[in-house]
C-alpha cells in the first residue's frame, strides 16, 4: 500500500513537472521573439506606417521627398528620445535612485525633441507649404510635446511588461528546476538514519587507539548531516559553508602525500551573511579534482570580503597539456547554472584555463548586516 501510494506521489510529481515544462518550452520562443528584437521591429513597423499612413496627403501638397523628410525626422527623433531613455536615462539614473538628475536629464532630451521638430515643422508649414499663418508655436510646441511623452510612457510600459515577464518565467524555471531536484533526490534517497547508524557502528568498531580513522569518520558523518538537513534552506550563514569546505579540504589532505601543497585561507571578516547551500564547494571539487600528479602540485582557495562584495578564488596546478576545456565538466556546468539563477546580475564567475594550472575567481554581492547566530 505504501508502495502505492509512493509511486503515485511520484507520478504527480512528473505530471506537474512535464505541464511546467510545457510552458517553459512556449517562454522559449517568446525569449527567441526578443532575443532578436523582433519586438522593436513591430514596434517600429506600427509606429513608423500609422506616422506615414496619416501624412500621406504630403506627398501631393509637397512632394515624396519632404513626406520621406517627414518620416525620417520625426521617427528618428523619436528613436532617440526613446533609446536615450531606456538604454541610458533608466539603468543609470533611474534604477540607481538618483532620480532628480533623471528628471532633469529627461526635461532636456524631451526639449530636445520638441524644438528639433518644431524647426522641422516651422521649415515644412512655413517656408514649403506656405502655411505660417495656419503655424503657432505654442500649439505645435504642445502637440510634439505629447506626442513624445505619449511614446515615451508607451515604451517604457512595454520595457516594464517585457521585464515582468521574464521575471515571472525566470521565477517558473527555478521552480521546474527544483522540483526536478527534488524528484530525483527522492527516487535515490536512502535512509539517513540507516547511514548515520552505520557510521556510528562502524566508528565504535574502530580502535581506540587509531584516533585519525575515528576523526576522519566523525568529520565525514557531520558533513553528510550538512548535506541532508542544514541545506534545505534557501540560504546558509557562510560560517556553516566554510566549516563544511575545511571539512572536505581535511579529508583530501589525508588523500594526498607531501607532494601536493595545500592552501586554504580566509580573512577575519567573513561572516555575517548568508549564501545559498552548497555553492561554493563545486569550485572546490573541481580543483582536487584535476589537480596535477607530478613533483609539485599545487591547490589554493582563499576566501575574503572586500565591503559587500564576497570574494572566492580557487587556484591549481594540472598536467601540462592543451588547453581543452577538461576541466568545464557537469559540476561546473551546474554551478554556472545555479549562478545564474540565484545571482543573475550579483555575481561574476571567472574562469582561467592555462596549460600548467587552472584558476577560478568568484565575486557575490552579498547584504550586509549583524553577524547571524548560529
Amino acid at each position: 500500500m505504501f508502495s502505492d501510494m509512493w509511486h503515485s506521489f511520484l507520478d504527480e510529481m512528473h505530471f506537474f513537472i512535464n505541464h511546467q515544462s510545457h510552458k517553459f518550452r512556449i517562454f522559449i520562443g517568446m525569449d527567441r521573439f526578443w532575443r532578436y528584437k523582433l519586438d522593436h521591429v513591430l514596434f517600429w513597423v506600427t509606429t513608423v506606417g500609422f506616422h506615414g499612413f496619416t501624412k500621406v496627403p504630403l506627398i501631393e501638397e509637397a512632394g515624396a521627398g519632404h513626406f520621406l523628410l517627414e518620416i525620417i525626422v520625426r521617427n528618428g527623433l523619436l528613436a532617440m528620445l526613446i533609446y536615450c531613455n531606456l538604454l541610458v536615462l533608466i539603468p543609470k539614473l533611474a534604477a540607481r535612485k538618483k532620480l532628480l538628475a533623471y528628471a532633469l536629464l529627461l526635461a532636456m532630451t524631451l526639449a530636445v525633441y520638441v524644438a528639433a521638430k518644431n524647426a522641422q515643422d516651422l521649415y515644412l508649414y512655413r517656408y514649403v507649404l506656405d502655411e505660417g499663418s495656419h503655424w503657432s508655436f505654442f500649439t505645435n510646441t504642445y502637440y510634439n510635446f505629447s506626442i513624445a511623452v505619449f511614446y515615451l510612457a508607451f515604451s517604457v510600459a512595454l520595457a516594464l511588461s517585457k521585464a515582468w515577464y521574464f521575471q515571472k518565467e525566470l521565477i517558473r524555471k527555478m521552480e521546474v528546476e527544483r522540483l526536478n531536484a527534488e524528484l530525483e533526490y527522492l527516487k535515490a534517497q536512502i535512509n539517513p538514519h540507516f547511514v548515520f547508524n552505520s557510521i556510528n557502528t562502524i566508528y565504535f568498531q574502530i580502535d581506540r587507539n587509531n584516533e585519525l580513522a575515528r576523526q576522519s569518520l566523525s568529520d565525514f558523518s557531520d558533513m553528510l548531516r550538512y548535506q541532508l538537513y542544514e541545506c534545505n534552506g534557501n540560504e546558509i550563514p557562510i560560517e556553516k559553508e566554510i566549516k563544511y569546505i575545511k571539512s572536505y579540504v581535511a579529508m583530501q589532505r589525508m588523500r594526498k602525500d607531501e607532494n601536493y601543497n595545500i592552501v586554504f585561507s580566509e580573512s577575519p571578516d567573513v561572516e555575517g551573511f548568508s549564501i545559498c547551500p552548497l555553492l561554493l564547494i563545486p569550485f572546490v571539487e573541481n580543483a582536487f579534482k584535476h589537480v596535477s600528479h607530478s613533483a609539485n602540485n599545487e591547490i589554493r582557495i582563499n576566501l575574503r570580503r572586500v565591503d559587500n562584495t564576497f570574494r572566492l578564488s580557487v587556484f591549481n596546478t594540472k598536467e601540462k597539456r592543451a588547453i581543452n576545456g577538461t576541466h568545464n565538466g557537469i559540476g561546473l556546468k551546474n554551478a554556472r547554472r545555479r549562478l545564474d539563477l540565484l545571482y543573475g546580475g550579483r555575481h561574476e564567475l571567472v574562469i582561467r584555463e592555462r596549460p600548467e594550472d587552472f584558476e577560478v575567481h568568484l565575486s557575490l554581492q552579498i547584504d550586509s548586516k549583524e553577524p547571524l547566530q548560529s
